[in-house]
């Protein structure tokens, strides 16, 4: 078996965070059993401590893989050992093509009469009228349609 390549060394006041993070209901079950690996695969406990286990015994005892444990173990080291348990924050979301004053300037619209010679409004009507009032430049139908749905507006 190789060497565990990342190494868990806890301080008192972490060990002490992560006890608490393991034994509370305010956080996910995820993040619990996340705090337990890193508990259990903490070097600066002995064995009798319930530290310092291999990664097999940390996934049968934890109901995992041997790949989560290598994972959480590995975190821990890129990012401390509190930042590890909770999830990392999403890096390429973009952003909504539509604000607040956008949605409700479609729903004004949607609201509105119809064009001359039309019964209701559709998608594309709608995306011309948006791009000619200049609330955007270009925008799908899909985007209209989802935005229509949570304001749980009618076209008509």
């Amino acid at each position: 078996m190789p060497a565990k390549k990342y190494i868990v060394k806890l301080s008192a006041p972490e060990r002490a965070s992560l006890e608490k993070v393991s034994q509370s209901n305010r956080h996910s079950m995820r993040e619990k059993t996340r705090a337990r690996i890193l508990l259990g695969s903490d070097i600066s406990t002995g064995r009798s401590a319930g530290g310092c286990a291999s990664d097999a015994e940390l996934a049968s005892r934890f109901k995992v893989s041997e790949q989560t444990v290598a994972n959480v173990r590995q975190r821990a080291h890129q990012r401390g050992a509190l930042e590890s348990i909770r999830r990392a924050a999403q890096r390429q979301r973009k952003a909504p093509k539509l604000n607040g004053r956008g949605e409700a300037q479609l729903v004004a619209v949607t609201c509105s009469a119809p064009p001359e010679g039309r019964a209701r409004w559709s998608l594309v009507l709608l995306r011309e009228r948006l791009i000619e009032m200049q609330v955007v430049e270009h925008i799908g139908l899909e985007t209209i349609r989802q935005t229509l749905k949570k304001t749980r507006s009618s076209r008509g």
